[in-house]
């Protein structure tokens, strides 16, 4: 599967009010690797689906075509738009049934690097249905070249049927992203989680994945989504530094360099190097995994096709990466928790054996729910009981988190997925209730924390 060089797509199809894209999901039989074969599911016969690209201010006309067997539908990750839009099934929307079609049409917004997935109960952002979505600022700072690399990851299929039949699923995986576990003590509480057999970039395995050609003298830019459904990932281009200039597409008050990124569940960063001579380098997950090799791509200027890539240690030790803290700042003054709601979160479950993940001990649709007006601010205060980070996402909005650990940040960090470390770990959020009105989800991005019951709503009320 090629790369999506961003950079080379006609600018003359900014120029309509309307942009239209169809999305027709199916079944696919993926094989990143030889010997490994997958029944994924595919928004148009690509995994990942293909990467959509609008103006800010275009008006987007997406028709959605269910060719997959099981109910499934679209949701636009990151974006302020119609509620009814959202495409969380069961609370904005039905899922389309198989053979059924939904037109999904608003104007994408914030600017920036979003993406879109399927948000039904069958698994389908699971089993491959993703894809990037690039919200175009034309006040941005232009790049020469321009990439999205979407890390994503192929399970075994038997644990997704495990997942379906709700029972308790093997544990393999590391909440982190580094290590990954391979054993389990008894008194773990990572009974019900995802295996996986291939790590991938944009649809394919190293060696097999494509390489990225680039020229001496050019500003790149990245834009990198975590796709995988329950694992942290950790980036990083061998040889260089990367400049951060967004988080989950929205722009850093101040961007930073760093050796590598960490990118949770459901996280995006755009991350800018620029090629100050020839070579080649890989730009890969960090991982203790056996299989983390798999998940690399080489980056080289011309000429250099064949030369043997510049590659990065599998360890984080002494590794400069990506934190909330060295994005925003840290500062002794407390943070700012005026608001009309305030709301403390303890993120608990997940033991041994259960599939069973809770806010304040309730397992969804029982959550409390966050009732607004609009026009209010709310604070919501994340506790973490368990040991596993959580990546915590809200539908339809985008807050600042301001505080992390018992640390204020010393600038706002604009957000829709935070992670919430594991073992105590807090983080605070504060946003405003400016969003269209109806029923917005929170919930853990882990598709399988989620599935069992790690989510509440934000619900609008009359003002």
């Amino acid at each position: 599967m090629a790369a999506f060089a961003l950079a080379q797509l006609p600018r003359t199809a900014f120029g309509r009010d309307v942009v239209d894209y169809t999305l027709s999901a199916a079944p696919l039989q993926f094989m990143p690797v030889s010997g490994t074969a997958f029944a994924a599911l595919a928004y148009n016969g690509k995994l990942p689906g293909p990467v959509l690209r609008v103006a800010f201010g275009q008006r987007l006309r997406a028709r959605y075509l269910n060719r997959c067997g099981v109910s499934t539908s679209v949701h636009w990750h990151g974006m302020i738009l119609p509620n009814a839009m959202d495409g969380a099934v069961g609370v904005t929307q039905s899922g389309v049934p198989n053979g059924g079609s939904f037109l999904y049409e608003f104007t994408p917004g914030p600017a920036g690097t979003r993406w879109y997935h399927d948000h039904d109960v069958n698994m389908g952002m699971t089993r491959g249905l993703f894809g990037l979505f690039v919200v175009e600022d034309p006040r941005e700072e232009r790049a020469d070249a321009e990439f999205a690399l979407v890390f994503h990851d192929v399970p075994r299929m038997e644990t997704i049927m495990a997942a379906l039949r709700g029972v308790s699923r093997a544990p393999m995986t590391d909440p982190n992203g580094a290590p990954e576990l391979l054993e389990m003590r008894p008194d773990d509480k990572m009974g019900d989680e995802v295996a996986y057999q291939a790590h991938c970039i944009n649809g394919a395995s190293y060696p097999n994945t494509k390489s990225l050609a680039v020229r001496v003298g050019q500003k790149v830019r990245l834009r990198i989504l975590n796709a995988n459904p329950t694992q942290t990932r950790y980036v990083r281009l061998g040889g260089h530094r990367l400049r951060v200039t967004h988080s989950d597409g929205n722009p850093l008050v101040q961007p930073i360099e760093v050796d590598a990124l960490r990118v949770g569940v459901a996280e995006r960063y755009d991350a800018w190097f620029e090629v100050t001579k020839p070579g080649a380098w890989l730009l890969q997950g960090i991982s203790s995994d056996p299989l983390a090799f798999e998940q690399a791509v080489v980056i080289h200027t011309e000429g250099m096709e064949q030369a043997p890539p510049q590659g990065s240690s599998q360890s984080l030790e002494g590794v400069d990466y990506f934190t909330y803290q060295k994005a925003a700042g840290i500062t002794s003054s407390p943070p700012d928790l005026t608001a009309q709601i305030r709301k403390d979160f303890q993120l608990g479950g997940g033991d041994y054996g259960s599939n069973r993940w809770t806010i304040n001990g309730k397992t969804y649709p029982d959550t409390e729910k966050i009732l607004v007006k609009r026009g209010d601010r709310i604070v919501i205060r994340f506790t973490n009981k368990t040991d596993m980070d959580h990546p915590m996402h809200l539908h339809g909005h985008t807050y600042d988190v301001v505080e992390i650990n018992g640390q204020t940040l010393a600038r706002p960090l604009a957000k829709d997925v935070s992670l919430v470390t594991a073992n105590g770990g807090t983080l605070t959020w504060r946003f405003d209730a400016t969003s269209p009105a109806g029923r917005w989800l929170l919930h853990c991005h882990n598709d399988i924390h989620m599935m069992d019951g790690m989510m509440t709503e934000v619900v609008y009320g009359s003002s």
